[in-house]
């Protein structure tokens, strides 16, 4: 789901939903790269799976800054920049 959509659907909650989802399926996607890599049969598969790897730790890490920034604007007092 959408986080824009998420949010005019169902609420602040459903967008904080919806950035959970994302990380958790990117979580899922990672750990499956990182099998490919290990336990890759030819020297190319190895480095698709490092590449694929790579690629996911990114929007990993993007998705994670977004959840932090969340979880600061959801606390009670936050300022906005």
């Amino acid at each position: 789901m959408d986080i824009v959509a998420a949010e005019e659907d169902g609420g602040p909650d459903a967008a904080w939903l919806a950035l959970h989802g994302e990380r958790e399926a990117l979580e899922r996607a990672l750990a499956l790269a990182q099998a490919r890599r290990r336990f890759a049969r030819t020297p190319t598969e190895a480095a698709d799976a490092q590449r694929e790897e790579a690629e996911l730790l990114v929007s990993l890490d993007r998705i994670l800054t977004r959840i932090r920034a969340e979880e600061y604007r959801r606390r009670p007092g936050a300022r906005r920049w």
